[in-house]
């Protein structure tokens, strides 16, 4: 098995910290319980806590996974090969508009509407040209992969393969037929 090669490297906004102290602090403010705990959140606890979230954050896009990792206390380090993702989102709130931040939302599938198999980049520097980083490398991938797979057929095979493609895309869209020919 090959040693996968890494593409590009995701860099976070330290203004990560800032979210991460604003969004733990509205959920401690909200709920009853949550107050006293929210004084010692304001009082250190949270800058603390949002700076190893911040150091901890790492996201690389190599030539078949996506690699993230986060944590303040508790680190936890995901791979998604890319050929199972479905969709890159972004996502905006209020908080993340004030401190111009977004959140690049990945979708994988086998899911089955379960958000335990999304991953949530928060803060990338350069969102859109992630995304299309991403995206890019995904179709690559499965490029190289239908490429392989007709590379196993025989050149007569592959040719016959290729005309019932043609022929069906003809009859799906007369319009697209017509630029074929």
């Amino acid at each position: 098995m090959q040693t996968p090669k890494a593409i590009r490297r995701a860099e976070f906004s330290p203004k990560i910290r800032t979210y991460v102290m604003l969004y733990v602090g509205f959920l401690l403010f909200v709920t009853i319980i949550g107050i006293p705990i929210l004084i010692v959140w304001l009082l250190g606890l949270g800058q603390y806590t949002s700076r190893r979230y911040y150091e901890n954050l790492k996201c690389l896009l190599t030539d078949r996974h996506l690699i993230y990792s986060k944590g303040a206390f508790y680190k936890v380090e995901k791979t998604i090969p890319l050929e199972n993702i479905q969709d890159l989102t972004f996502l905006e709130n209020p908080i993340l508009n004030l401190l111009e931040l977004r959140i690049l939302k990945i979708e994988t599938a086998g899911g089955g509407g379960s958000t335990m198999s999304d991953m949530k980049l928060v803060g990338i520097v350069d969102a859109e040209g992630f995304k299309e980083k991403v995206l890019g490398q995904r179709e690559l991938l499965r490029m190289k992969t239908e490429h392989g797979q007709a590379g196993e057929l025989g050149s007569d095979e592959t040719l016959e393969v290729l005309k019932e493609i043609r022929d069906l895309l003809k009859n799906a869209n007369p319009k697209y037929g017509q630029r074929l020919s």
